[in-house]
């Protein structure tokens, strides 16, 4: 049994897939399995899959086309690990990901715990300034801004369980960490840079204003908050949001 195992979906994926392969094949930590749902891609992002000679890299293809949350649920309904974390098939880890990440968990006995990431280009350039952690998260301060982003996060599966995304939000990632965060009471942070994220021109995580309603779903039909309530989260997440994008590199 793995002691971390990888959740991937993947879905038309093939202009990046090999660099976010070679990632995971040169982590200093070795102990993994690599779970990979393909969302029905047109592309040959299956092909390329396929090509890799691992006993560790177990490719599942969907039998429908059901999106990022679906794909990530049927790889966890197999994950093993004891920790759990997440590599979308367009990001990057530096090879000292998982060694740290998992060493820093047993040494803080932090249940999650994420680490500062590299907000870059598509050719993964430097975009705008480094996304850090620096604060403890915790469901409280979630409600208002994600600062958990799944590429650079880890939780402890054998302590809180596994955690499955909902399906049909457009938000499953921010609905997932506020469930889990439900159930401890902080998630840690380590101040290093090893992860990169691709920042696409066409990324729904930066089209603020047409994800608004979504972001309001998020408190009002899955945290059954108030109408009001949900409004005031609403716009706070609005406002981080901004502030989260807004220093450009000159």
């Amino acid at each position: 049994m793995a002691e971390v195992s990888i959740i991937t979906p993947v879905y038309n994926s093939s202009a990046f897939l090999q660099e976010t392969i070679q990632s995971v094949l040169n982590q200093t930590f070795q102990d993994w399995e690599w779970l990979i749902t393909d969302d029905c891609s047109t592309d040959n992002s299956v092909e390329i899959l396929r090509k890799i000679n691992d006993p560790r890299i177990k490719v599942n293809v969907g039998e429908k086309n059901g999106g990022a949350g679906h794909a990530r649920n049927l790889s966890l309904q197999k994950a093993a690990g004891r920790f759990i974390t997440f590599l979308d098939a367009d990001d990057y880890w530096e090879p000292n990901f998982l060694e740290e990440m998992v060493t820093f968990m047993k040494r803080e006995n932090a249940e999650l715990a994420y680490s500062n990431y590299s907000r870059c280009d598509e050719n993964l350039k430097p975009k705008i300034e480094d996304f850090r952690a620096d604060k403890e998260v915790t469901f409280g301060n979630l409600l208002k801004t994600c600062r958990l982003s799944l590429l650079s996060s880890m939780y402890d599966s054998r302590r809180v369980g596994i955690e499955f995304f909902p399906e049909g939000s457009k938000r499953e990632d921010h609905v997932m960490w506020l469930n889990l965060l439900k159930k401890i009471p902080v998630g840690k942070p380590l101040p290093k840079t090893m992860a990169k994220y691709r920042m696409h021109a066409s990324s729904i995580s930066r089209r603020k204003t047409n994800i608004m309603k979504d972001q309001y779903l998020v408190y009002k039909d899955y945290m059954k908050f108030s109408t009001l309530k949900s409004m005031y989260y609403t716009a706070n997440w609005a406002f981080n949001g901004f502030l989260k994008y807004s220093k450009l590199f000159n």
